[in-house]
């Protein structure tokens, strides 16, 4: 399990921005989202109260991450999110007022590893889309998310929101709210036998476990590569009581 000093960047921000998180909340999510979206959350019990967390969620439009940021209750998301945010002169403020950190989706990034590492030795809880970038359907993604929890032994909740794709044209309809659904499923932790380095092989089963948790959750028109649930297998998966 990896450990870092006390001063690390994930220790220091959680001070610098719990305050900002907390006021952005309130006013985004307590008074501004009704007015746009209208949200139906179920298993919230399924996010653990504490310790190293990955929610990990599937990507079908931009406002994904902010649903789930201020839904993920009581706890504080540290999101991954791409660089290209950091950029926008708009969605830059947000980002940065939260306190993401970005990630380089056009290489291997090892400075978000890194960071999300971190984040998981302080017990913290980050948002990692595995796919990268956004689909309809879910589609098969890389290893990085599984090489993060196998290295932290941190806990992953798949999080699946849907009907999110409407939400733009919905802001031009007189009265009319976005109906958005947020699912968060099980937790579990991944089964390695007390290793951290995990053959690719065993690496890519670990990714498919995991995300036909996540297709579980999703409408089948949603679930893409994943839809045939009579594959899902648990060797892998140690859930969380």
């Amino acid at each position: 399990m990896t450990t870092l000093a006390a001063d690390s960047w994930a220790i220091r921000q959680r001070t610098i921005f719990a305050s900002r998180r907390r006021f952005c909340r309130d006013v985004l999510f307590v008074r501004l989202a009704p007015l746009f979206w209208k949200l139906t959350v179920t298993g919230l019990e399924n996010i653990p109260p504490e310790g190293p967390t990955i929610l990990m969620i599937n990507h079908m439009a931009a406002i994904d991450p902010v649903v789930v940021i201020g839904t993920a209750r009581p706890r504080f998301v540290v999101p991954m999110s791409k660089i290209e945010n950091f950029q926008n002169p708009i969605v830059g403020v947000l980002v940065r007022t939260w306190g993401a950190y970005p990630v380089d989706r056009g290489k291997v990034d090892r400075e978000a590893l890194n960071i999300a590492m971190q984040l998981m030795a302080a017990g913290e809880m980050t948002l990692i889309a595995p796919e990268g970038t956004r689909h309809k359907a879910l589609q098969r993604p890389k290893d990085g998310l599984a090489y993060i929890a196998t290295r932290t032994d941190a806990m992953i909740v798949p999080t699946a929101i849907f009907d999110t794709e409407g939400w733009t044209r919905d802001l031009f309809i007189p009265w009319r709210r976005t109906p958005i659904k947020v699912s968060y499923g099980p937790a579990f932790r991944l089964r390695t036998g007390g290793r951290t380095r995990i053959p690719r092989d065993e690496m890519s089963r670990m990714t498919d476990e995991m995300m036909y948790q996540l297709a579980r959750l999703l409408p089948e028109r949603n679930r893409g590569d994943y839809a045939d649930l009579t594959k899902m297998t648990t060797e892998y998966l140690d859930f969380v009581r």
